[in-house]
């Protein structure tokens, strides 16, 4: 297996768990001769709501899909709770983990798309409670029992034998987000969870997703819904070229941003 030398950078956080919950240090990701993310830091609290705004091509999406462990970092490190995502340490070097100790560690990372993802052969309920069961060996009827009570949740309950062709696309998308609720995550990250929604239908997602912030959960959301990230998000982080431009409080960076770069986009996106 092979190892990589530990730097001072992959050191594991030091500061309270609660102040570094998701923790980013010079994490950089390339596709061939594209660099996507050219060393991101970034460090999000438990309970908040980060929202990351920017242009097409600017990293957002990588960015997310690296602290899920979809896709290997090239370098840097990011811990979720403390526990280094991709790697463990033996002395002073990092080993890559394991196919089935990655999958354990995404079980504790919880992602929304833009597509539903849904499994078409089998009922919303089905959808939300047979993930629990199988990957993390939640007993049947604890794991139904979690099921209704999250599609009861965002409002769907009603819907729990229907299957997901029968359902609209916000309705599909509040299933998407019950069932990543229901592997019980540490976080929950959001890639432009409306993008792919007619207008009309973004609303209800967009008002689930406000309940969950409301209820303490760790977030990092993709979205280019400003008036979301205004009422919903602790922070926003503006994303460019691969790395954070700026970021602050939304009533500061959206209203009054300091850097040219975000000043452009966010007067083509206003």
């Amino acid at each position: 297996m092979n190892a990589t030398v530990l730097n001072t950078s992959a050191q594991a956080p030091s500061e309270a768990a609660n102040d570094r919950f998701v923790e980013l240090r010079g994490v950089t990701k390339s596709f061939g001769q594209l660099q996507i993310l050219g060393g991101v830091d970034l460090t999000v609290r438990k309970g908040e709501v980060v929202a990351i705004i920017g242009p097409s091509g600017s990293g957002k999406s990588t960015l997310l899909r690296c602290i899920n462990q979809l896709v290997r970092v090239d370098g840097g490190r990011i811990w979720v709770d403390g526990e280094l995502m991709g790697y463990r340490q033996q002395g002073n070097r990092l080993y890559p983990l394991k196919a089935h100790e990655v999958l354990k560690q995404r079980t504790e990372v919880g992602m929304v798309f833009q597509s539903f993802n849904l499994f078409p052969h089998m009922t919303v309920l089905e959808n939300v409670s047979d993930p629990p069961n199988v990957i993390k060996g939640v007993p049947k009827a604890a794991a139904r029992a979690t099921a209704e009570r999250l599609l009861s949740e965002v409002g769907l309950l009603e819907k729990a034998s229907a299957y997901p062709a029968s359902l609209s696309g916000g309705q599909q998308q509040r299933v998407a987000i019950a069932r990543a609720l229901a592997m019980d995550p540490k976080v929950m990250l959001f890639d432009e969870p409306t993008s792919a929604l007619d207008p009309e239908l973004v609303g209800d997602v967009l008002d689930t997703m406000r309940k969950l912030a409301q209820s303490g959960m760790t977030m990092l959301v993709v979205s280019h819904e400003i008036r979301f990230v205004k009422e919903a998000a602790d922070r926003v982080v503006f994303m460019a070229d691969g790395g954070i431009v700026e970021q602050g409080r939304p009533d500061i960076v959206l209203a009054n941003p300091s850097h040219e770069r975000t000043k452009r986009f966010l007067g083509r996106l206003l």
